[in-house]
């Protein structure tokens, strides 16, 4: 089995990157006076850096887009709700406050993904121990956010 060192590194730096996403882009949709133009920008500079990203490791994949389920582009419409939703949210009701119910949403939404085995995710049933782990999570996140 191979390690999952560089997935947990990923993750965590994925895990980094969205309250920074949702700060930059919260004041750059203040700054321009709309979260929807912010996100707009968003999802150029995204497309062009994932672009390049795509030329280097191959396009060819993109074809079989054709084919896919009409279901599995559902996603960009979620990943659209979360950036506007984020910057919208983000400078009225705090960076901390908005990410620590996306981080809630996330925990609730992935244990129904991994128990159900969902959308062809590896079922990982909710025991008593998983979900005292998320609950603990969850407390800790909230936690964080008291003043």
């Amino acid at each position: 089995m191979p390690s999952t060192t560089p997935y947990i590194i990923t993750m965590l730096a994925a895990g980094f990157g969205i309250p920074i996403l949702a700060a930059l882009n919260a004041a750059l949709g203040v700054r321009l006076g709309s979260p929807v133009a912010a996100g707009a920008i968003l999802f150029c500079v995204a497309l062009g850096a994932t672009l390049v990203v795509l030329l280097f490791t191959g396009a060819a994949p993109v074809a079989k887009a054709i084919d896919a389920p009409r279901h599995l582009f559902l996603a960009g419409f979620l990943v659209a709700f979360y950036v506007l939703s984020i910057t919208y949210v983000a400078p009225r009701f705090g960076v901390g406050n908005a990410v620590f119910f996306v981080l809630l949403g996330q925990l609730i939404s992935a244990a129904a993904i991994d128990h159900f085995g969902l959308f062809g995710a590896q079922i990982s049933p909710l025991s008593l121990t998983r979900a005292t782990g998320i609950a603990l999570m969850a407390a800790g996140v909230f936690v964080t956010q008291q003043v």
